[in-house]
């Protein structure tokens, strides 16, 4: 289901803005990840703006400078192993493994000839590029856990990346609650491992707390995103509407988002 816009988007994506061409680059790299995915048989769907882009747009949300997809959390090391090592060399794999100071709790896939800048960039990183986000969801017993343990795990790993950081000794109290900060996520997982619900969300360390079911995620269909099929949750519906809400309807233009504040292009022959 599509709704047909009632205003002219195009100020945000028209053909040829600067915005339009970030989009369709990754889209170019989301093409990659999916046949990677589905070479290896790894479940990925398309999550948070993106598929609701796909579900209200056909595509990418005409104002959004971003594109994110989950897996479970059994999936997503071999994910990122796999990603480290058949992405084409225009493109790179990021996370905490390959640069030190990545402060982030989940992936990255980057594209090599470009140049993004939003609010929340961190200069910090190595690889700057227009980028796709992966991330990993779980069970959870109770989201107030998670917001509990993520408070010490998260808080806890950012510092020791030195994000945000205004002194030594948040560096040196992030170092000494770390051990204890890695066994609450254990505990988590334990008890989690023992409760008999349903409930996912995202992973430790990643700050969002939108709860789903997994029967409303597999087995994932295929939805079209841009013109091409790509992986979704198989109930879209009830999904989004634990994230958005009333996710058919479209915000006002004071709402509507637009995190970036320099995008740039090394080589758009790619």
């Amino acid at each position: 289901m599509i709704v047909k816009p009632m205003e002219d988007f195009s100020k945000y994506n028209g053909e040829g803005t600067t915005l339009r061409k970030a989009q369709l680059r990754m889209l170019d790299i989301l093409i990659e990840v999916d046949k990677i995915c589905k070479k290896h048989n790894i479940q990925y769907w398309l999550d948070f703006g993106t598929l609701l882009g796909a579900i209200r747009h056909g595509g990418f949300i005409p104002w959004d400078d971003d594109l994110d997809i989950a897996v479970y959390r059994k999936d997503y090391k071999r994910l990122c192993n796999i990603l480290k090592a058949e992405l084409p060399e225009h493109f790179v794999f990021q996370d905490e493994t390959t640069e030190k100071k990545y402060c982030l709790k989940f992936a990255k896939v980057r594209d090599k000839n470009s140049y993004f800048e939003d609010s929340d960039s961190m200069p910090q990183f190595k690889e700057q590029g227009i980028f796709i986000d992966i991330f990993s969801i779980e069970k959870f017993g109770n989201i107030r856990i998670k917001r509990f343990i993520d408070f010490f795990y998260g808080r806890s790993f950012r510092r020791i990346k030195h994000f945000k950081v205004k002194s030594k000794t948040e560096i040196l109290i992030a170092f000494m609650m770390w051990p204890f900060a890695c066994l609450l996520v254990v505990f988590g997982r334990c008890v989690s491992f023992f409760i008999s619900n349903d409930i996912y969300s995202y992973s430790y360390g990643i700050p969002f707390y939108s709860k789903c079911i997994k029967r409303d995620i597999s087995p994932c269909q295929s939805i079209n995103f841009e013109g091409i099929p790509f992986s979704a949750p198989t109930n879209y519906d009830s999904y989004l509407r634990f994230h958005y809400g009333d996710y058919m309807k479209i915000p006002p233009e004071e709402k509507r988002a637009i995190h970036s504040k320099r995008i740039e292009f090394k080589n758009t022959e790619l």
